[in-house]
Order: structure tokens, then C-alpha cells, then sequence
């Protein structure tokens, strides 16, 4: 059965930026060696996308600083994804990067709606069989694998390839996500 690999926000804010998180580097080098190890997997790219009057942002009331703004460093995924996934169509691509948190009004963790530059929708184009790993476990990772379970896919959380913001938080998440998916 194919799988598909959803490689949830691999950016340099969440990386080395406004937002960096614990393993992120590990995470990254760890998903990229699985997508090798696993030429098969069709894999997509989520990526917060955010324009400079998002409403998640601190400076206009919400709750984190300024990242993922569109066309800047910080919303690039990784360069390593694109020089070392030895696959050409499992390197990012047009056709596998899916866009959130479009919509200033509305905070968008899970990629379940993202939206690639062809307006196609991570939800209709995954397979049945889906493995999320990313950056961050307690967020958009964790909301991404939930979306995708609710709606009846089966769902499997990578957590040796993903980077998060706090540890305890980290583990308790995944602690109540095993009630419900997959944690390998």
C-alpha cells in the first residue's frame, strides 16, 4: 500500500529563527534519511505561510512572534531537503508544497486544508495511509496527525522525526496522542 509522508513546517523560523525548536536539526536530518530509506513514500511539505499582518503574531495581539511571513528566510523549508533527498519528486516541489495559515484571522496548525500553488488540498490528494513528522510535535504536527485520523485515514506519528517546543509538553502529547493514532 502506498504511503504518504506529511513533513509538517521544516522551516528555518522553526529551526534557527523566531521560533526555534528542541531537535529540530536532529528531526531534520532524521526525515530526510527515512525519505531516502523509503523511496516509495509520496511525500508532501506543509509550510505556515503567513503574510506581516497575521493575528497569531504578538504585535497584533496573539501569542507568538513573527515567523513563517511569507517569501522571507524564516518560511523556507530546509535547504537540505532539496540537496540531499536523493529523489527528485520527493524533494520539495511545486506540486508537494502545501500552504496554511493564509487566512490573518483564522490560527491554522494542521495542515489539513493547505493548499499547494495548483489551489489542490492536502486532503484530497493523501493516501489512506499517512505518517506525519515535522516540526512541532505539540502543535502543528500533533494537529495535523489528529485532522487526518478524525476524517478516517490511519495515521502514524513519527516521533524519533520531529522537533518541539518544550519537552514536557512534547511528551505529554505524545503520551494522549497513543490514545488514539500510531506513535512509532
Amino acid at each position: 500500500m502506498n504511503k504518504s509522508l506529511i513533513v509538517v513546517d521544516c522551516q528555518y523560523d522553526f529551526i534557527d529563527g523566531s521560533l526555534a525548536c528542541i531537535n529540530a536539526e536532529n528531526a531534520v536530518k532524521n526525515i530526510i534519511d527515512f525519505i531516502n530509506e523509503n523511496p516509495k513514500l509520496n511525500v508532501y511539505y506543509s509550510c505556515d505561510w503567513h503574510s506581516e499582518n497575521n493575528k497569531s503574531f504578538k504585535r497584533h495581539g496573539g501569542i507568538w512572534p513573527d515567523h513563517c511571513v511569507q517569501n522571507k528566510r524564516g518560511s523556507e523549508i530546509h535547504k537540505d531537503f532539496y540537496s540531499k533527498i536523493k529523489k527528485k519528486k520527493n524533494r520539495p516541489n511545486p506540486n508537494n508544497i502545501f500552504y496554511k495559515g493564509q487566512d490573518d484571522e483564522v490560527e491554522e496548525y494542521s495542515a489539513f486544508e493547505a493548499k499547494n500553488a495548483k489551489g489542490q488540498v492536502l486532503k484530497d490528494v493523501v493516501n489512506q495511509k499517512i505518517l506525519v513528522c515535522g516540526i512541532a510535535s505539540e502543535y502543528c504536527c500533533r494537529e495535523t496527525a489528529l485532522e487526518f485520523h478524525k476524517a478516517g485515514k490511519d495515521v502514524e506519528f513519527l516521533s524519533d522525526k520531529v522537533a518541539y517546543v518544550n519537552k514536557d509538553d512534547h511528551e505529554k502529547n505524545l503520551a494522549d496522542l497513543k490514545n488514539s493514532i500510531t506513535v512509532l
